[in-house]
This record gives structure tokens, sequence and C-alpha cells, in this order.
């Protein structure tokens, strides 16, 4: 089994409502994204996925996500904007995408600090 992982970041506004805490206040991240895919066979050109076509589908994703206030986003209208289901959102888009492609999408993992992140895989 192969497994290729691809990063990027994106920056955004939200809040948790209904959160007991500072995090109930509008506050931005620097999100970072790690995206996770694995298969068994390599195609002629010995690659699981082209490295560029996996970093393309994540940047369209981020762009939408990038500089936004999350909360206002349709996905999150019900349900809270956490980096759970931020992970969640990513991982739907990026599946949109691969779907067919002859690989797994393993786990998408959302960072919103040096030292926290949410992670989601099915």
């Amino acid at each position: 089994m192969f497994t290729l992982g691809i990063k990027d970041s994106f920056a955004a506004a939200h809040k948790i409502v209904g959160y007991k805490g500072k995090c109930e206040e509008l506050h931005g991240h620097n999100f970072l994204v790690e995206v996770f895919i694995s298969g068994e066979k390599l195609g002629d050109d010995g690659l699981l996925v082209d490295f560029k076509v996996l970093k393309d589908y994540l940047k369209d994703i981020l762009d939408g996500l990038d500089h936004k206030y999350i909360n206002e986003i349709s996905f999150f209208a019900e349900r809270a904007s956490s980096a759970e289901y931020i992970a969640m959102y990513i991982y739907g888009e990026i599946e949109k995408r691969i779907t067919g492609k002859g690989v797994l999408l393993k786990e998408v993992r959302v960072w919103e600090s040096d030292k926290a992140w949410a992670a989601y895989e099915r």
C-alpha cells in the first residue's frame, strides 16, 4: 500500500456558537491542512496520483475558505465551524474530486494551531 500526503494552508475567521469560552467569540486561525491518499497500484508512470493534481484539488477547496467567515459557508449552517467539521468538509470536497481514480482518501487533518489538530476519515 502506498500513501501520499500533501499540505496547504488558509486563513479564516469563525466562532463556535454555543461554546462556553473564548472560542464563542469571533476569532481567526491560520489553518494548516494535510490530506492523505492511499492505493495499491501505481500507474505506468510510477505514480499513485500526481502530486500536482492533488495540490490543485486542495488549493481549489481552500480558496473557497481562505479569508472567509466560515460560519457563513452553507455547510456550516447546521453544524459548528469546529476544526473537526472543517476536516469533514474538506474530506468531502476532496473525495468528490478523486472518486473513480483508483485511490482511497484516508484522512484529512486540520491544524488550527501548531499544537492542536482534528482529523476526519471514513
